[in-house]
């Protein structure tokens, strides 16, 4: 079988440290930066989010490709990780929703894997010194050249990808006639972000990622929404612009992970590379107006200035995330504003926080 013959390849870190495994399907090389996802299951949504673009993924669970894929079951046009690095690849897959195996939905879309790599070990090793570009290559025997290669990748501090994944053109989503008309920007939005939308009788324009205020309020929307999304926040200035104006007439706004940090950074306040990041699907949030807890999905390389956000007269932490006490959400104490550091969409992930898409419509009724 051809699992059996598969070529060795390797992962090459940007400190020149290795690991080794195999090749999953094609032979190649892929770059980007490496971090990794905890999540047992949801592995194709999180390959198809435009968030993880330009990062070869880690997948801490053992076996990815079990349960093979669905069509119906992608967050955007097609894969958006630079490539995958996991313990066991399932060639075979079994569950009776899926038509298709993973290998099969690779080979589509072109991407390079491996698989039988201590994960455990690269993920200790990721979590103490973390994260950094990589490569991960069949060329086993051409470390030097790697090397090279990999030293021209940029990092992702202060790198703007947005523009990879945005829409180029507006569209719309949901039932033309629905109560609520939503304005979208699309700075990598994930398709179930939509469908919740939709869900809550919205009408949804999506906006490319350099869309102007003038553009959106054009179509006359009653709230604005501003989407999750890969890379640096910082380099967004046409984003940021967008949300001052919102924010200066106090319309409904709503923003989610790169949306949440643009918010942020258009009331002054900074952002910063963590060290891993969080990816998963059981963050444990605390919401400090209520005092829940919620478990969450999330997926972030970059956090908000807890400081600089408390600090602020205009702004209040409204979440926490547990494990470090970083901020997981902010809201405007006089606009009509707040935003999360989390998918409260959660494909894949726990619904605890579904509510912040009602308290979104709820918003938006009050000014209607």
């Amino acid at each position: 079988m051809k699992y059996q013959s598969r070529k060795k390849a390797l992962i090459l870190l940007a400190d020149g440290t290795i690991f080794y495994g195999k090749a999953v399907g094609k032979e190649g090389s892929a770059f980007g930066e490496v971090c990794f996802n905890t999540g047992m299951t949801g592995y194709q949504e999180v390959f198809t989010d435009p968030s993880y673009f330009g990062q070869l993924m880690v997948t801490t669970n053992a076996h990815i490709g079990n349960y093979g894929v669905n069509t119906e079951e992608v967050e955007s046009d097609s894969i958006k990780i630079a490539g995958l690095i996991c313990k066991n690849f399932s060639y075979n897959f079994s569950r009776e929703a899926a038509n298709g195996s993973l290998e099969s939905f690779f080979e589509t879309n072109g991407l390079f894997a491996i698989s039988d790599v201590d994960t455990r070990a690269l993920v200790s090793y990721i979590r103490d010194n973390g994260a950094m570009n990589a490569v991960i290559s069949t060329e086993v025997d051409n470390i030097e050249g790697l090397k090279q290669q990999l030293a021209n990748i940029p990092n992702m501090e202060g790198l703007e990808l947005a523009s990879k994944v945005s829409t180029t053109e507006p569209y719309f989503y949901g039932e033309e006639n629905a109560t609520y008309k939503i304005a979208a920007l699309d700075i990598g939005i994930k398709r179930n972000i939509l469908r919740n939308l939709a869900k809550r009788d919205a009408y949804i324009k999506v906006f490319p990622f350099n869309a102007t205020f003038e553009e959106m309020s054009d179509w006359n929307p009653d709230g604005y929404f501003l989407s999750n999304g890969p890379g640096d926040p910082e380099p967004l200035a046409e984003a940021q612009l967008l949300a001052k104006k919102i924010i200066e007439k106090d319309l409904p706004l709503f923003g989610i992970c790169l949306g949440h940090q643009v918010i942020a950074l258009a009331n002054g306040v900074s952002t910063y590379k963590m060290h891993n990041g969080h990816r998963g699907i059981n963050h444990p949030v605390k919401n400090l107006k209520t005092g829940k807890g919620e478990i969450t999905s999330q997926n972030h390389g970059f956090a908000v200035n807890r400081a600089e956000a408390e600090a602020n007269i205009d702004l209040e932490v409204t979440h926490v995330h547990l494990n470090d006490n970083t901020v997981a959400g902010i809201a405007m104490k006089n606009k009509n504003c707040f935003s999360v550091q989390y998918h409260p969409e959660a494909s894949p992930g726990p619904h605890d926080s579904m509510y912040l898409f009602d308290q979104f419509i709820e918003n938006i009724k009050r000014t209607k």
